[in-house]
């Protein structure tokens, strides 16, 4: 059974099956498992610790992160690889949002909000909006909020004072503030930035994050760091988190509505691409509406056990599959490393200086501005990485929701443009007896009397005035009278209501200029199309042929010049 075959019927199976990422378990497995997450664990507390200055809440939160929403995801999600954690984009949006908000548990109640807009997603099937965030501008926008997100811990980093939300702001203030910048914060800085970039670039599987962490507080607890006037972020509530449900009015729900929004929308883009990305790698069957119902369920966890919203996480699943692990036990490995840190080990946390946090979340930046990715879109294709470019100033200049925002909008603005400019051209036959385009040109013929007409997309409201022009110009500015226009309609899969009354009043206008219309290559789809639009009686049903070779043994044979004497005589 190949892949497609094994998605659906993935896809016919019970809406709601446990642990689908986990099952089946064996002893080996979940050995290897469990060291890939002690190693996560490893790797990532640090960084979730950094998330929560991105998205500008308590430390401790950070650690929830990696808890009650690791086990949700496991026990209702689909992907075997996909970690679902804190992730520096959804936190991004969450701190644009609600820098100008203040309500008790917002962050909380964003990541209920968020479940609730999955949950509805999955109900409605609505896991296609994934799709209309393309590549090209999810680059851009991820390479923004990296810009966004360190120069946001500059100030942190240098020990400056930064009191702005907004991003060029808060670049001038660190600018203006460098000759009040604390040397101590700026050496433990960069020695953290040294730390975790050489681990990265040497040895990816040594978890230089934890490095950094741990020696930070053994050196601040030894020297007592923040008598020097290094900002620790002191003591830290141990212990689980406590369950219950964000106290949030009406109101301020409403307007956290679009934070969720855009939460929602960078989830199921980032979380349906990385989930995809993995089960295709290992020939994995990946349900992805179930996907869909984990994300919801560690959202409403994340929610229910007071911290913010989570994400499928490129980076972090790329961590967990370079350590071994092989399904979602390994997730439930670090949801217990997580569990023992927050019983046992808050107390040291307290020495941890500010900037280190600062400085993990840097490195995590940094990681995000992708150059390669927009050197690779500019080679291919220039104006892509217009698109790609805009969206990160936008994320930088404005914010990051009106990012998402844009990103989506830009995706669909390219595929309408493509549709409404598609690719057009005139077959010309070679020496050789092959039909080759040729640009559709004024002037531009298939031979005497004859222009076989390609157009590259379906015909719409949009579109169809162009497509009744050209088709106009190469009859009207032909070297020679044209009797016969043929339409390669291979392309097209469909023609909506106002498109077929313009190419009703272009047949009109063919039978004046006794010019025959004659299609070829049409589909199924299309055939009913102009049937439901009473085109086909206009056209009439024997212009029209399964193929090329078809249509011109017709035009140069006996039956056509009778139909041809009768489109005379019509006229």
């Amino acid at each position: 059974m190949d892949l497609a075959s094994a998605k659906k019927l993935q896809a016919r199976r019970s809406p709601l099956r446990l642990f689908e990422g986990i099952r089946p378990v064996s002893r080996a497995g979940a050995m290897r498992d469990v060291l890939a997450g002690f190693t996560l664990a490893a790797m990532n507390v640090p960084q979730a610790l950094g998330y929560t200055k991105i998205a500008g809440t308590p430390v401790v939160t950070g650690l929830y992160t990696l808890l009650l929403p690791l086990v949700a995801f496991a026990t209702f999600g689909s992907s075997r690889y996909l970690v679902v954690a804190a992730d520096s984009a959804t936190a991004a949006i969450l701190a644009s949002g609600l820098s100008h908000m203040a309500p008790v548990a917002s962050e909380q109640y964003v990541a209920l909000l968020t479940a609730g807009c999955l949950l509805l997603a999955r109900l409605f099937k609505l896991g296609f909006l994934a799709d209309f965030l393309s590549q090209t501008v999810l680059v851009g926008f991820l390479t923004g909020v990296g810009f966004q997100v360190a120069i946001a811990v500059l100030g942190e980093m240098l020990g400056v004072p930064v009191d702005s939300r907004k991003t060029v702001e808060q670049l001038a203030q660190v600018v203006f503030g460098l000759p009040q910048a604390h040397l101590p914060t700026i050496s433990i800085s960069a020695a953290v930035v040294a730390v975790v970039l050489l681990c990265r670039g040497l040895a990816p599987r040594l978890p230089g994050p934890l490095f950094a962490v741990v020696g930070a507080v053994a050196a601040s607890a030894m020297f007592d760091f923040s008598a020097r006037g290094i900002t620790v972020i002191g003591p830290l509530a141990g212990g689980l988190p406590r369950l219950g449900i964000p106290d949030v009015s009406w109101g301020d729900a409403l307007a956290l509505v679009p934070v969720a929004g855009s939460c929602f929308l960078m989830i199921i883009a980032q979380s349906a691409a990385t989930a995809r990305a993995y089960a295709t790698r290992h020939r994995e069957t990946l349900d992805e509406n179930a996907d869909i119902v984990g994300l919801s369920a560690a959202n409403a966890a994340a929610a229910f056990s007071g911290t913010f919203v989570v994400n499928g996480s490129p980076t972090q699943t790329a961590m967990v599959e370079s350590s071994g692990g092989r399904s979602q036990f390994a997730h439930l490995a670090t949801a217990g490393v997580v569990a023992l840190v927050l019983l046992f080990l808050t107390g040291p946390l307290q020495y941890l200086p500010q900037c280190v946090l600062g400085a993990i979340v840097f490195t995590i930046a940094v990681g995000l501005v992708d150059l390669r990715g927009l050197r690779d879109i500019g080679r291919e294709s220039p104006g892509e990485l217009r698109l790609a470019l805009a969206t990160a100033a936008v994320v930088v200049l404005v914010g990051v929701e009106h990012g998402i925002l844009l990103a989506m909008v830009l995706s669909l603005l390219r595929h309408v443009r493509h549709s409404y400019r598609p690719h057009t051209a005139v077959l010309v036959e070679d020496g050789s007896g092959q039909w080759r385009p040729t640009p559709a040109a004024p002037g531009a013929m298939s031979g005497p009397g004859l222009v076989v007409f390609q157009f590259g997309a379906d015909l719409f409201y949009a579109n169809a005035g162009r497509f009744a022009e050209d088709a106009r110009s190469l009859i009207e500015r032909a070297p020679t009278p044209v009797s016969w226009l043929v339409l390669d309609a291979g392309a097209i899969t469909s023609i909506d209501y106002s498109a077929a009354r313009v190419v009703r009043t272009l047949q009109d206008d063919l039978i004046r200029d006794r010019v025959v219309l004659v299609l070829v290559h049409a589909q199924s789809s299309l055939l009913a199309d102009l049937d439901r639009h009473l085109l086909t009686g206009v056209i009439g049903a024997d212009h029209v042929f399964d193929s090329l070779h078809e249509a011109l043994a017709a035009i140069r044979g006996h039956r056509v010049h009778a139909m041809k004497a009768g489109t005379s005589g019509a006229g």
